[in-house]
């Protein structure tokens, strides 16, 4: 970890705040839905847009809010029921209107990235429904964090597109 991001306020990567695994997020396989594996990154991504000043507050405003684009998601391995979880926010990019970041799902005391999630997130204007540029003191956190985040690698999912490769001969 470099100065700058040990000075940011939410860390390089963004470290979100500790979920438990629960009862109700358990399936028939008798581990983690793949469902409720992006309710615990839509959380994190809350815990983000509530610092940068875009979250819950900031819909509930009627002036704006984010709406989530396109996610890639990784299902790397299972979680269990009362499994401690934490995820690990990086800012990969973005522009005057759009987000593109990346989050991975730490199994808390055992250390393994049990999935990862990429994805675009567009500013909207709640008064049209439309694409909006973001408030300037947002994109100024948006600067911070980015410069914080720049010197972290790009993990090896970011970019990946879905398909079946062919065999080999």
């Amino acid at each position: 970890m470099n100065t700058t991001a040990k000075n940011h306020p939410l860390g390089s990567p963004a470290i979100c705040p500790t979920e438990t695994v629960i009862e109700d997020w358990i399936d028939y396989n008798g581990h983690l839905n793949m469902a409720f594996y992006n309710v615990i990154f839509d959380h994190a991504v809350d815990h983000v847009y509530d610092f940068l000043g875009i979250g819950e507050a900031y819909a509930q405003s009627g002036i704006g809010s984010c709406f989530t684009m396109e996610v890639h998601v990784h299902y790397l391995n299972e979680l269990s029921l009362a499994d401690e979880v934490e995820v690990h926010f990086q800012l990969l990019e973005f522009d005057h209107k759009r987000l593109h970041f990346f989050e991975q799902l730490y199994h808390k005391s055992d250390g393994y990235i049990a999935a990862t999630s990429e994805q675009i997130g567009m500013h909207i204007d709640m008064q049209t429904r439309r694409s909006a540029p973001f408030p300037d003191d947002v994109l100024s956190k948006l600067t911070d964090l980015k410069k914080a985040h720049s010197e972290l690698i790009v993990p090896e999912q970011v970019g990946h597109v879905i398909s079946i490769p062919a065999p080999r001969a």
